[in-house]
This record gives structure tokens, sequence and C-alpha cells, in this order.
């Protein structure tokens, strides 16, 4: 069994993975939190102390890293005796907390993909261009590194897994819809880093369908559900990381992503893209300055963790599953539905942070249980959901499966 806990980074996500470690300190050990600016870590830690969170007295501390320096992460595995990391920091710093458990030994969560901070929207499969090459050092090397283990990816793909093992003997296809029906009362603004959140809308969207990748641009296909609690919503096909391991793991089946996006948002992307303020590549100014455009569009809006305290409004989450069972065809939609509201009143931020920062804290008292300590790298879909649904049930995201027979909850 593992014990002891460090958590790479310092935001929205970051803060729910604190307050979930705490809650569950009894079976995680002692906790330790890091991210460049130790003083964002400190008010983390300060937030798990008002709220109480601590399920029973133990050590909880604080750390300054650069996650970029795989050897500055090691050492601090080595101090702090961390035998789980979960890096929720920035996807520019995957493969060096990657490489840094793979040199010491210590299991590795992360919520999404590797990028590459000069470069948007790489070939299919996503996963191949970094993480997967890894496989082999994380195999001989004993460590068990479960990728993207937030909500999606992360609890969709264990969606996905269970309506196929439960539900069907084949399947057809996987769509994944993202709503978010809240509203944070800002003009505009995103719901997790900017830089992130643009990065994934700015370059081609790929699917698989019919067996091969397809491309589309970026709201170029929609389509409209009526969903679970938030009702009738639109949501166009996206780029998205649990299209890049499904693909791989049901090839014979369509796999799909779908976010919505209010009309607001869909025209104040269009003219920051149109002008060119969304690229990711330096420009200099007439002042001699050199600077990046996104990055520049990123400080000036408002900081994700700030939504939190008037968001309102609810998200729904999940899977359409199609296949067949017995020789007839059979749909079904595995789904969350998590309340902006309540996520701050128990950590201290908005829902989106909340279904992101929970799931990880699920799949790491697995890896200390032993029941998802394989030993080797996985994604979540590569993993019996069962255990991990049921956990996430018991810490806050239940799940519901709405079929021919209705819409129930789904008890492990």
């Amino acid at each position: 069994m593992k014990r002891n806990v460090l958590i790479i980074g310092a935001g929205g996500v970051a803060q729910v993975v604190a307050h979930k470690c705490a809650q569950n300190n009894d079976a995680l050990g002692d906790l330790h939190i890091a991210s460049r600016t130790v003083a964002k870590c400190e008010a983390i830690l300060a937030s798990v102390a008002e709220k109480s969170a601590m399920k029973q007295p133990g050590i909880f501390k604080a750390h300054a890293v650069d996650a970029m320096d795989s050897a500055a992460v090691a050492a601090l595995i080595g101090e702090t005796g961390a035998q789980i990391v979960i890096n929720v920091g920035s996807p520019f710093v995957n493969m060096t907390v990657l490489q840094a458990c793979i040199d010491t030994g210590a299991a590795y969560i992360d919520t999404a993909i590797h990028e590459d901070p000069t470069k948007i929207c790489e070939t299919p499969p996503w996963y191949g261009n970094y993480e997967w090459k890894r496989r082999e050092a994380c195999k001989a090397a004993g460590v068990t590194a479960v990728l993207g283990a937030g909500f999606d990816p992360g609890v969709v793909n264990a969606f996905a897994r269970y309506a196929i093992d439960e539900c069907m003997d084949t399947v057809e296809s996987i769509d994944i819809v993202d709503i978010n029906a809240g509203n944070h009362g800002k003009y505009f603004s995103t719901n997790f880093d900017p830089e992130i959140n643009f990065r994934e809308f700015t370059g081609t969207v790929y699917s698989w369908q019919k067996g091969a990748w397809q491309e589309n641009r970026m709201f170029e296909v929609g389509r409209e559900d009526d969903l679970p609690v938030v009702g009738r919503q639109k949501s166009y096909m996206s780029g998205h990381d649990e299209v890049h391991s499904l693909a791989n793991r049901y090839p014979h089946a369509d796999v799909r992503f779908w976010m919505g996006f209010g009309d607001h948002y869909i025209n104040v992307f269009t003219v920051l893209q149109n002008l060119g303020l969304l690229s990711e590549q330096p420009v200099t100014t007439a002042e001699g300055l050199e600077v990046v455009p996104l990055k520049v569009v990123k400080a000036v809006l408002p900081d994700p963790s700030s939504l939190a305290p008037n968001y309102t409004g609810k998200t729904c989450i999940g899977d359409f599953v199609k296949g067949t069972k017995d020789g007839k065809p059979v749909e079904v939609f595995v789904y969350n539905v998590a309340d902006h509201k309540d996520a701050y009143n128990e950590v201290g931020s908005q829902g989106i942070s909340y279904t992101a920062g929970v799931p990880p804290v699920a799949a790491a008292m697995l890896i200390a249980s032993g029941e998802w300590d394989v030993g080797h790298m996985a994604n979540v879909e590569d993993l019996d959901p069962k255990p991990f649904l049921g956990l996430l049930a018991k810490i806050g995201l239940p799940t519901r499966i709405k079929d021919a027979e209705g819409d129930r909850a789904v008890t492990f």
C-alpha cells in the first residue's frame, strides 16, 4: 500500500484536490502541496484550515518547486516521502513530473494530456506524442501512472467503459457531452486557465469516426440534447483528450466530444481569434516588446478561481453510448450533475474545478489501497471503473444512468 501525497499545482483544481485529500487523509497519509509560488499553496492550506477539512490530525505542508525541473520535483518527492503524486499543474509540466515519478518510484496521476507551449493541436492520437512514449519506462520501473484522471478526461472514460461492459455486447459510438449551465456573472471569462482553455479550441477538431481520424473546424458541427436537470442545450464537436485514448481502446466505435457554448462566448472567441489575440506565437510591439498574444489575453481576463463566490447553476457531463445487446440496439446516457454553489460551500471552488479535482483524489485513494496500483501506465478506461465510480459517489460525484428503463442513480 502507498501513502503520502504530493500535489503539484496551486490553481482552482488544486484547491479542490487539497480539500478532498484532507477529507480523506486517513487513507492518504501525510499531504504536501507545491508550486512555483509558495504563497498560493499557503492560501490553499489556509482554506483547508478554515473549513476544518482534515479528517484526522496530520501533516499538510506547502513547498516551492519549479515543476519544469524534473530533478527538483524528484528531490521534493524524496524530501516529503511522497509515494503518490497528483499533478494538477499546467499541462506543460506533465512530462517533467512524470519523469520525476519514474526516477523515484512514486505513483503518478494527472488530469490532462501534456502540451508543448509552442504547439497547438498536434497529430493524433495526442497521447502518442508524449505520455505513451514513457509506457515502457513506467513498466520497467514498476511505476503506476494513471493518465487523464479528471472528469473529462477521466470520469467520462470510466462512464464509457462501464456502459460498454454492463449494458451492451458491442459498442458503436461514444459521444461525450459537457454542459456548464452555470452563470458566473462576468462579461467574459473561462472556467479554467484561459491559456489552456483557448488552446483547446483554436486548432483542428479531431474526432474518431468510421475507423479513422476526421478533421473539422471549431463550431462547425453542433448538436442539441434534452439533458437531465439542465434541459435542452446546444453543444459543438470539439477536440479533446479522451477521444484519443478511447479511440485506441474502442477502434470500431465512433468517438466524439461535444462541449456547450453560449452565443456570447462564441462571438467573443471569434473576435479574439480573428484579431490574432489567441495566437501562442510571440509578436513584437511597436515599442520593441516581445509578447505572446494568448498570454496577454490570459492576463486581462478574470482568474477562474475568482468566479467561485458568485457562481450559480449546474453542470451536466456524461456519455451517450450506443451499441447492441442480444442483437438489439441499445443506448444509455451515463452522467453526473454538479452544483456550483454546493462546490463553493464545501471547498471554496466553482463546479468546474470541483468536477476536475475530486476524481484524481479518488484515483489516489485507489492506488493507496492497491486496487489501482497496477505498476504500469494506464488511461482511466484501462482500469476497472466500478471501484472508481463507487468511490466518487461517496466523496461528492455520484453517477446516474438514463436508459429505456428510466433515469436512476447507479450503485456499485
